[in-house]
């Protein structure tokens, strides 16, 4: 679940603000005052802030800034009057995602959010990344902005992550996207060979070379190369390389002039290139000329929202091609994903989801459908947190429900279901309990008091 800051003075619109978007499913927090907002801010996590300009105390402005100084991609949404369009106008120049003049419809402004915390993002041709983790979205907005200028970009991370993908996403929202992308998988291509396939050759070059051949690079101009697995390239070629991306041409092998370049270069690896340079396998100041603009993405066991999503989204595509009905994971199954280590990352969860479809013959994926590659995915280490303590069955009871409302956004009907036990059931052991929601998670549509 998104959880959202609204930050008002007026009762009446922060109350339906939180009334609207409670209906779209989102946790909300509604507060008064900008100082308020910031403190909040600081203490718990949020996907998006909804700030009137004009307020008492600190204004909106000042929440803005304050914001993107915490949390950079944070996305805010600024409220005004009429009377203040262009001070809301140089407010989205300081890095809001929009502004809303009021009076406003309350569709519109849940179109905003929906965009602004969206979970699908465009690669063009119809193609998406998919992701429902925050820090996913970070660097997908990290990548967008990025993909405006030149700056050759590296991307970091295990196999599986999703790496390519991000290269694709940086190409189709850069100036360059109508041109060519080319990748070249650096580890795929046999060395004695990776050469002539990036720089090209001309007829004769070398024995076999029968014609004339544009390489990677020339085929990618005015568009993007993406150097794929760039710690698999000899460092002899990494020397070429350099000079490549330091004087901006390419020559054939066995040319006689070189050939000038308007290129975007994008290169990734799931090694740790500084400890590549310390054991001398590749060059230094290679490194620094492409890590100008560094991305990291993080592995799947590390954004464990991601898991649950993915899961039920390979489900609902591997079930259509297949011309299944499966409709559900079980709660055993769903426990068993997240508690795997997903060694090959997204790309391992997809293969397993799609045998998981393959072999259920009914309209749920159990936990007996989940199979793993002999030395794939491990359980997770058990957490100090999670170390087994002698407590009684009621405290073990409640507990589990706990746990299970927050891996679900403390969605009712979910976590029974997860629990094999009715919503009436689960209410009246949350009444039991003393009913406690976590900040951002109210439940009833009818609490519209400030935080």
């Amino acid at each position: 679940m998104h959880n959202i800051l609204v930050v008002d003075d007026e009762p009446e619109v922060r109350c339906a603000m939180k009334e609207a978007l409670i209906r779209r499913g989102y946790g909300v927090d509604v507060v008064s005052t900008g100082e308020r907002a910031i403190e909040l801010f600081t203490k718990n996590s949020y996907n998006m802030v909804i700030s009137d300009l004009r307020m008492p105390g600190k204004d909106g402005v000042e929440v803005l800034k304050e914001i993107k100084r915490l949390s950079p991609l944070t996305p805010v949404l600024l409220i005004t009057a009429f009377g203040t369009v262009e001070k809301a106008v140089e407010a989205v120049k300081e890095g809001a995602v929009d502004f809303l003049i009021k009076p406003f419809s309350l569709d519109l402004l849940e179109e905003i959010v929906e965009r602004a915390v969206s979970t699908e993002f465009s690669l063009g041709n119809g193609k998406k990344v998919l992701t429902n983790s925050q820090a996913m979205r970070q660097i997908l907005s990290m990548a967008k902005t990025v993909a405006r200028s030149d700056a050759t970009v590296l991307v970091t991370g295990e196999s599986g992550t999703g790496k390519e993908l991000l290269a694709r996403f940086i190409h189709q929202h850069s100036p360059r996207k109508d041109k060519p992308f080319v990748a070249v998988n650096c580890a795929a291509i046999p060395e004695n060979l990776l050469e002539s396939e990036l720089f090209g050759h001309e007829k004769g070059a070398f024995t076999g070379a029968l014609t004339q051949r544009h390489g990677k690079f020339e085929q990618a101009n005015y568009g993007t190369i993406l150097l794929d697995e760039i710690s698999e390239m000899d460092i002899k070629l990494q020397a070429k390389l350099l000079r490549v991306l330091q004087e901006k041409e390419v020559e054939r092998v066995g040319g006689a002039r070189p050939i000038p370049l308007d290129i975007r270069i994008i290169a990734t690896t799931n090694r740790e290139l500084k400890e590549e340079v310390r054991a001398g396998r590749f060059r230094e100041d290679l490194y620094y000329r492409l890590n100008i603009f560094p991305i990291h993405i993080p592995p799947l066991r590390d954004r464990r929202e991601d898991i649950a999503y993915l899961s039920e989204y390979f489900v609902r595509r591997f079930s259509k091609k297949y011309s299944k009905h499966i409709e559900h994971i079980s709660g055993d199954a769903m426990a068993l994903l997240k508690g795997l280590r997903w060694k090959g990352n997204v790309r391992e969860l997809e293969n397993t989801m799609e045998r998981a479809v393959l072999i259920a013959g009914g309209t749920t994926i159990e936990a007996e459908h989940i199979i793993i590659e002999e030395g794939g995915g491990l359980p997770q280490p058990v957490e100090d947190e999670d170390a087994i303590e002698p407590m009684s069955l009621s405290e073990m009871e409640k507990r589990l429900i706990y746990r299970t409302l927050e891996e679900v956004g403390w969605n009712r009907t979910q976590a029974a279901k997860i629990l094999g036990i009715s919503v009436r059931t689960l209410r009246n052991k949350l009444k039991e309990y003393g009913q406690i929601f976590p900040t951002g998670q109210a439940q009833s549509s009818g609490i519209c008091g400030e935080e």
